[in-house]
């Protein structure tokens, strides 16, 4: 797990294809890796990926197929940035929100524009993703969490102050670019409870619906 607070922006420095998978090697830039053992986890533009070597200046991870057809990560080349975060240790503060590391789909940049010293983002997110994004909730873009300003259909828009610009990959967006969504897990798992029966979605929760989930009181 993670929070989506960027710790560092590392490159891409090494491709290799290896059996219709990637290998791939990241220059970990200012992320300081003393405490990275192999078999860890860092979220790489918000991709979950283990950790399989730790030559010195950063680390070699193992990007599957799958993963590749289903992230940007199929785009990267040698020289990109990308938005790094180590995983999530019991004494982590959460500045931001849980974060799994796996991308839910991709969303495309259709509008940048600036607003006093921030930035205005709009992105286009697969029409099956809009359900989950809500005004003013949360969502993870390339990795950062980020609070959603508004929604309409299945663009939304966020506000990236200063810091976030400039401390990720954000400043290298443009109209066109494609991102990695990851929504908020509340939201799957409060569809998850609605659809399973659990949770009433109009009779609200009674003493009843609470003993069905498993709660019992004195």
């Amino acid at each position: 797990m993670f929070t989506g607070i960027i710790q560092a922006v590392g490159e891409v420095a090494a491709l290799e294809q290896s059996g219709g998978d990637l290998k791939l090697r990241i220059k970990s830039g200012k992320l300081p890796l003393a405490d990275v053992q192999l078999g860890d986890s860092i979220a790489t533009n918000g991709v979950c990926l283990t950790v399989t070597e730790l030559p010195g200046d950063g680390y070699w991870a193992d990007v599957s197929n799958e993963t590749l057809s289903l992230t940007s990560l199929k785009q990267i080349s040698i020289g990109s940035p990308v938005n790094l975060e180590k995983s999530l240790t019991p004494t982590t503060a959460l500045g931001g929100h849980l974060v799994s590391g796996h991308v839910d789909g991709l969303g495309t940049v259709v509008a940048l524009s600036r607003d006093a010293r921030s930035w205005r983002v709009s992105i286009e997110a697969p029409v099956d993703l809009a359900r989950y994004i809500a005004p003013k909730g949360s969502i993870c873009v390339d990795g950062t969490s980020l609070t959603v300003n508004s929604v309409s259909g299945a663009r939304f828009e966020l506000n990236i102050i200063p810091q976030t610009w400039e401390e990720t990959v954000f400043s290298e967006y443009a109209v066109g670019t494609e991102v990695n969504l990851e929504v908020d897990i509340i939201a799957r798992y409060l569809e998850r409870l609605l659809q399973s029966g659990v949770v009433p979605s109009s009779e609200g929760i009674t003493l009843d619906t609470l003993k069905n989930a498993g709660y019992h009181g004195d």
